[in-house]
């Protein structure tokens, strides 16, 4: 078990929020073999991320729980390490309006979509 995670036995998600899990950080490989590092935290690892939803809202109409959505950069919380019946996940809370895909089977890698944007340094001089 995680060191911070948190037992539960049951979450319901309020209005129309979302909850994901499996958001993934890591580094990953490219269909052609080129490896990506780790881009978390990164100003040029700007790019959406898929993640499954393991909670929504009464509110929530647009996903269902189980499906695998790819949330705009940043539009997402601080995840939260806990052990839900027997299995560690971390989760977090997306923002509805900034899903822009839904998927029912796991898009596995995402090397095909990224808003990545390029940010340099300029001198005073």
């Amino acid at each position: 078990m995680k060191i911070n995670a948190h037992k539960i036995e049951s979450l319901t998600a309020l209005k129309d929020y979302v909850i994901v899990r499996d958001m993934n950080f890591e580094g990953r490989q490219l269909g052609s073999g080129i490896v990506l590092l780790g881009d978390d935290g990164r100003s040029s690892g700007i790019r959406p991320r898929w993640a499954q939803v393991f909670a929504v809202g009464p509110q929530q109409t647009d996903v269902r729980v189980g499906e695998w959505v790819l949330v705009e950069h940043g539009r997402w919380t601080r995840g939260h390490d806990i052990e839900y019946q027997g299995q560690e996940m971390t989760i977090r809370r997306v923002d509805p309006a900034n899903i822009m895909f839904v998927s029912d089977v796991d898009p596995g890698s995402d090397e095909t979509f990224s808003t990545a944007v390029q940010i340099t340094e300029k001198s005073l001089y």
